[in-house]
């Protein structure tokens, strides 16, 4: 029945109990409770348990106060009997006779009923007793409904008030709230750590008390004390400023160090010589830069100039010209007898960039050939998929000098590429390049090459690089001129299942106007997701697991609600539109799956105007650039970042034609999926959407980690709620390191910086 009786004793272990002891020291007898904790709660030393903070606290003094609920809600609540009634009934099974208890349960809100069933009716009886009228507990259990009416299912409780054998638990006026995993409760966990305080001493102050002073910082054994059992609000409000200040210290020191090291490295500056390329090139363009574009090239430029590697990040809404202002940095590098190299994701999107640089660049990309202009210089395109022989003309003139730029994909890093003087790296939406991809390119410098990272994506990773990064940033806001609004609609199959007839009628009409349309799925074909694709489920909680009142049983993503659906896939999709609502169109797939020079041949028509409608996955999101794509729609929309979606949206509109794009959705009204697509279709201000997807992401995402479940490598901090503290954080970090580079009068916190940097979490912060 889950009642205080479950709890199990606490202290059970002989010997003396350290930090670094194992947590069953502290824990009870029951097994199964304790493999779930050191198991799926990953606690596994007292350590571990201590720093295992309640994420919220329940008043047991009054009601606690339900808004929102929301079926499949794990829910902890303060309330009191109403009622209680015992009906007893035949076991079919057994032909015995055995009983449930009903309770009525009163919040501050929704009243809720429970059912506890018992073996025989004498135990229903007794339960009845123990939950009489008028007896007040905590009460944990999933939020359902049964005919309307709100229920606990699986209730579990401790009694505040009542009598029956034993005395009610004597509770504090605030009781921790845990983050919990199935079959263990916020009492298993706040009695061992009770416990655990009283045996041994809380780890040791990280913080030195000189800072601590002066950021008004409370010591560690208040800290770990008042979390875990305060008095008031506001020791738990001070409490959790030492755990969030004693993080975003440690990070902030190791960035700090990365910063300092990065200067001392000697880099060749590219002040860009009589600068006959960039000059030339500027001369021939069409159209004013942006303030964005000039401000943001004035401080590449600068960079370039300095004798320590460049390492910057440009960051821009979806078409605000960030190729552009690369290219000219790419330029100023070539003009100082060095070469670039543009290192992106995809063969798609290696294969866009390559073309819209030689087709900026015209004449001037044709150095040294017949035809081209004496300025000149030559870029050059490597993809994995391209032959021995189409690899060696390349490889060559990258040897000699001759091309000054090259544009490919993880080919790039391959030992057999090498360069004359490699001065500059772009790396384009740098997030899908990991530690040792991005350093196997910069190491084919002569000396440390600059570093320019771009990305369309500025949350949810770009704050985090922002706040806590080794990164300077330019950033991009205007949109150049031709620009189009773009018009972004919700399309509920839910409510309105015939709407998708009408969406595939407006995808005509726009191909009959002389226009063309893309159409993205989710999949390639069956389960199959596009390579380096991580949808999530429509219900999950995307957020840090739980949702205010609630503690998510499980908070790994894709644990919530939500009935699975057979995602759109490319090829079916594809099928379903040529013999159906298109039938007669020209419709063409583009994927992952197809080879190098079926995916170039199809964009290359599709740029031509051969195809009217592109069935395609995520590998459009970046770079692609159609002028006459007016329309986009975006099946299983959910199934998207809000970043995502935005990435997508911001391929078409960008000819002067107003573009068009249809988030069509099954997913329930009123789930957090809905309101990402509701913030998507809300505005099209990217910045904007960024604090909205890293409000809802979680900041392991953040900071580059992968969406495989694990819990954010972040503990405490939120780089939106916590933004001043890191601010407070970052100059601490610097003044310390200003007196004691090495941290030799702080071991401790020398000693969690050195294993910081050596984590892999640390490798990500710097470079993923």
């Amino acid at each position: 029945m889950g009642c205080r009786r479950d709890v199990g004793a606490v202290g059970q272990a002989e010997g003396v109990i350290s930090l670094d002891s194992p947590v069953t020291a502290v824990l009870g007898r029951n097994a199964k409770k304790n493999k779930a904790i050191t198991g799926t709660l990953g606690i596994e030393t007292v350590g571990d348990l201590l720093r295992h903070v309640p994420r919220r606290y329940v008043e047991t003094g009054s009601l606690t106060r339900l808004d929102d609920l929301r079926r499949g809600q794990l829910l902890t609540v303060v309330g009191d009997v109403a009622r209680s009634k015992v009906h007893p009934f035949l076991d079919k099974r057994t032909r015995k006779q055995v009983a449930r208890l009903e309770v009525r349960l009163a919040t501050d809100g929704p009243s809720l009923s429970m059912t506890f069933f018992a073996p025989n009716v004498g135990m229903a009886h007794h339960w009845e007793r123990e939950l009489a009228p008028g007896t007040r507990g905590v009460f944990t259990g999933v939020a359902g409904t049964f005919r309307g009416d709100w229920q606990l299912t699986n209730p579990k409780y401790l009694l505040l008030t009542g009598a029956d054998d034993g005395a009610p638990e004597a509770l504090p006026d605030l009781y921790p709230i845990y983050p919990l995993t199935k079959g263990v409760d916020s009492w298993d966990l706040h009695r061992a750590v009770t416990f655990a305080l009283g045996q041994v001493e809380p780890p040791a102050d990280l913080v030195p008390a000189a800072v601590r002073e002066a950021y008004d910082v409370v010591p560690a054994r208040t800290a770990y004390a008042w979390i875990h059992n305060p008095d008031s609000h506001a020791q738990v409000t001070r409490a959790r400023r030492h755990f969030r200040f004693e993080e975003a210290l440690v990070t902030q020191l190791v960035l700090a160090r990365r910063r300092r090291a990065q200067r001392a490295l000697g880099a060749r500056p590219r002040d860009g010589g009589s600068g006959e390329l960039l000059a030339a090139f500027d001369d021939r363009l069409p159209f004013t830069l942006t303030e964005g574009q000039r401000v943001s090239g004035s401080e590449i430029e600068a960079d370039l100039a300095r004798d320590h590697p460049m390492n910057r990040l440009l960051q821009g809404e979806v078409g605000s010209g960030k190729t552009l202002v690369a290219l000219r940095a790419m330029l100023r590098v070539v003009d100082s007898g060095g070469q670039a190299a543009l290192l992106a994701p995809t063969e798609v999107l290696a294969q866009q960039h390559h073309r819209s640089l030689t087709g900026m660049l015209g004449d001037l990309a044709a150095g040294g050939m017949l035809g081209g202009a004496a300025a000149g210089t030559q870029v050059e395109l490597l993809t994995g998929s391209m032959r021995k022989a189409q690899r060696s003309g390349p490889l060559s003139r990258l040897i000699t000098g001759e091309a000054g730029i090259v544009v490919g994909t993880h080919a790039l890093l391959e030992d057999t590429v090498m360069f004359a003087d490699l001065g500059l790296v772009v790396v384009d939406e740098q997030h899908r390049f990991g530690v040792e991809q991005r350093a196997a390119l910069t190491d084919k410098g002569r000396t440390p090459p600059h570093v320019l990272v771009m990305t369309a994506t500025p949350i949810p990773r770009t704050v985090a690089m922002t706040v806590f990064g080794d990164l300077e940033v330019s950033t991009l806001r205007e949109l150049p001129a031709g620009r189009a609004p773009i018009q972004t609609s919700e399309v509920d199959l839910v409510d309105h299942p015939s709407w998708l007839e009408r969406v595939w009628t407006r995808v005509r009409e726009e191909v009959e106007r002389g226009h063309q349309v893309y159409v993205v799925c989710p999949r390639i074909s069956g389960d199959q997701p596009e390579q380096g694709q991580t949808d999530a489920p429509e219900d999950s909680t995307v957020g840090d697991g739980t949702l205010d009142g609630a503690e998510g049983a499980d908070e790994r993503p894709g644990s919530g609600p939500g009935a699975p659906r057979v995602l759109a896939a490319v090829e079916d999709v594809l099928a379903d539109l040529r013999a159906g609502p298109l039938a007669g169109l020209r419709v063409q797939p583009l994927h992952g799956g197809m080879d190098a020079e079926a995916k170039e041949a199809t964009m290359r028509a599709f740029a031509g105007g051969e195809v009217d409608v592109l069935v395609a996955t995520t590998v459009i999101e970046v770079g692609v650039d159609v002028h006459n794509a007016t329309t986009m729609v975006v099946l299983d929309a959910d199934r998207f970042g809000v970043s995502q979606l935005h990435q997508l949206r911001g391929r078409v509109g960008r000819g002067g034609l107003p573009g068009l794009c249809l988030l069509v959705s099954s997913a329930d009204p009123g789930t957090p999926a809905r309101e990402r697509l509701a913030a998507v279709a809300a505005t099209t201000d990217g910045f904007e959407l960024s604090e909205v997807d890293l409000e809802q992401r979680r900041e392991g995402d953040v900071l580059g980690r992968s969406q495989s479940g694990w819990q954010s490598s972040l503990a405490s901090l939120r780089v939106l709620r916590d933004r001043a503290t890191i601010e407070q954080a970052r100059e601490a970090a610097e003044q310390l390191l200003e007196t004691d580079p090495d941290l030799g009068a702080a071991p401790e916190l020398a000693a969690a910086v050195t294993t910081l940097e050596q984590a892999a979490q640390g490798q990500f912060i710097e470079k993923s």
